[in-house]
């Protein structure tokens, strides 16, 4: 058995060495997400890979908000975010910038997660949606693809915190492992 590691034992990155690290060239945007908690936890997720930029559209809320902090603990503060009114505006930024969009949506034609092969050497912005709704159809309709976590049980949903968490993951261990 290892023994447990202490908090000192982590060898965290300070605020000052996270902002100068080289970030994993993927973004997250996130479709009218109405819980400030998942906010919340999609900048811890996202700050634990070094995502490059967190983009939040239409309902979302912004930081700083008590409720975000409760469960990003900081990570609102470390990894990058902008706010658009309209969720098709980010996209079409992004597409300017050559990113590849991929919506994380059940679609006709989605890529089963496991199958999602992502380029190296391209940019990509992965749609996280409402968690009602999901994803917006309008966006859908602009994406390159849809990627799809398969599932197994009776429900046919994951908590749009815990999607982030194993998308961004199988993304981050195919690209950079």
């Amino acid at each position: 058995m290892g023994k447990k590691l202490l908090n000192s034992e982590l060898n965290r990155l300070s605020n000052e060495e996270f902002a100068k690290s080289h970030k994993t060239p993927i973004v997250v945007v996130l479709d009218n997400i109405r819980s400030l908690n998942n906010i919340g936890s999609v900048f811890r997720t996202s700050d634990a890979f070094l995502i490059e930029k967190i983009y939040l559209c239409g309902i979302c809320a912004k930081p700083p908000h008590r409720d975000i902090h409760k469960t990003a603990l900081g990570a609102e503060e470390t990894v990058e975010w902008e706010y658009f009114e309209k969720t098709e505006d980010c996209i079409s930024k992004l597409k300017d910038n050559n990113y590849d969009i991929y919506s994380v949506e059940q679609a006709i034609d989605s890529i089963s997660l496991e199958d999602f092969e992502p380029k190296k050497e391209n940019k990509f912005a992965l749609v996280f949606g409402n968690e009602v709704k999901g994803v917006q159809q309008k966006i859908v309709d602009i994406s390159n693809a849809c990627i799809e976590v398969p599932q197994f049980g009776t429900k046919h949903s994951f908590n749009i915190s815990v999607t982030t968490g194993i998308v961004l993951w199988e993304c981050i261990r195919k690209i950079k492992l």
